[in-house]
């Protein structure tokens, strides 16, 4: 792959947020305190999980596995963004920014394919509850998740292997804090039009299909929620799925609103810091969501820690 003048390209710039150096420590204390409490919240909903028996269930087995993306997701683009602001550069090799478009793609994907997945196991928990064990079989869980992963690294493969036919020109400068395919695709002086029109093809058949799946999920556990009688009955069928409502709320509001934004705007700034919520602010926030809303995570949590509490005190004896 070559510049316009055959120069072999070997990196590109990303520009992130601010050049004006007094804004570099906020900056930096800000994106590790926010990829700390990421990786801790999700890291302690995956061990509450594993170590509870009583949630070994289809919701808790994806919910870890959505931690576990989220996690990955958030360290796909943070740790470098840290590591240019800690050694003043900016530079992002060739080879690595094909990794990372790679990487963000199939953990976005997943989460978006998760939230869908956790939709669709709401919808068989309240619409169909006696027959929810034999339809929602750890079978099926792992099968459910296997397809997301396999049909996400796929495409993530397929974005990756169309960048690496364009060519570049002299301007290399990401304005991102991340290489994202659209930015990067951009700066390209080759042709993209098929570049352009595989990435918009697979956005609406692979993130679209999720998101018509939660929709006509929540249609139906709205008309089935209808049909309960008691109020108390109502109110616990709703408190089931609460958590996961608000989750897929902030992801797509979110993500939706950064495209939005960029298509309204020009400011590549206004775009990366856009860009912050879903990327960062979305996979922080996840963990708080579901422990503070649901008391099994915060029965869990609590006997997770006395275990840990008490190995600790065995340990020291």
């Amino acid at each position: 792959m070559g510049f316009g003048n055959d120069t072999l390209l070997s990196e590109f710039v990303l520009l992130g947020f601010s050049v004006e150096p007094a804004l570099q420590p906020l900056i930096f204390g800000l994106f590790i305190s926010m990829y700390l409490i990421t990786v801790l919240g999700n890291l302690l909903i995956i061990l509450a999980v594993s170590s509870d028996s009583h949630l070994h269930t289809p919701m808790y087995f994806f919910l870890s596995n959505l931690s576990l993306v989220d996690i990955c997701f958030t360290s796909t683009t943070v740790p470098k963004m840290l590591w240019n602001i800690q050694t003043q550069s900016r530079v992002i090799t060739y080879e690595g920014c094909i990794t990372q478009m790679y990487f963000f793609i199939l953990f976005a994907g997943l989460d978006d394919f998760l939230l869908a997945v956790m939709a669709y196991d709401r919808y068989v928990a309240i619409c169909h509850p006696l027959h929810y064990m034999i339809i929602m079989n750890s079978q099926l869980c792992g099968l459910l998740v296997l397809v997301s992963c396999i049909m996400w690294a796929l495409n993530s493969l397929l974005q990756s292997l169309m960048v690496l036919r364009l060519s570049f020109c002299t301007d290399l400068e990401i304005p991102h804090f991340f290489c994202e395919l659209k930015q990067v695709i951009q700066l390209a002086c080759s042709d993209t039009f098929l570049n352009n029109m595989v990435m918009y093809f697979v956005t609406v058949l692979l993130a679209g299909g999720p998101l018509a799946g939660i929709i006509y999920s929540y249609s139906k556990i709205v008309s089935c929620i209808r049909a309960i009688s008691s109020a108390q009955g109502k109110y616990k069928a709703f408190s089931t799925c609460a958590s996961h409502l608000s989750v897929v709320s902030l992801f797509y509001c979110t993500s939706l609103g950064v495209y939005l934004s960029s298509a309204a705007t020009q400011s590549s700034h206004s775009s990366a810091a856009a860009s912050v919520m879903y990327t960062v602010v979305t996979p922080m926030l996840n963990p708080f969501i579901y422990s503070l809303r649901n008391r099994d995570i915060k029965r869990a949590l609590k006997r997770f820690y006395g275990m840990t509490c008490t190995k600790g005190t065995i340990i020291s004896r």
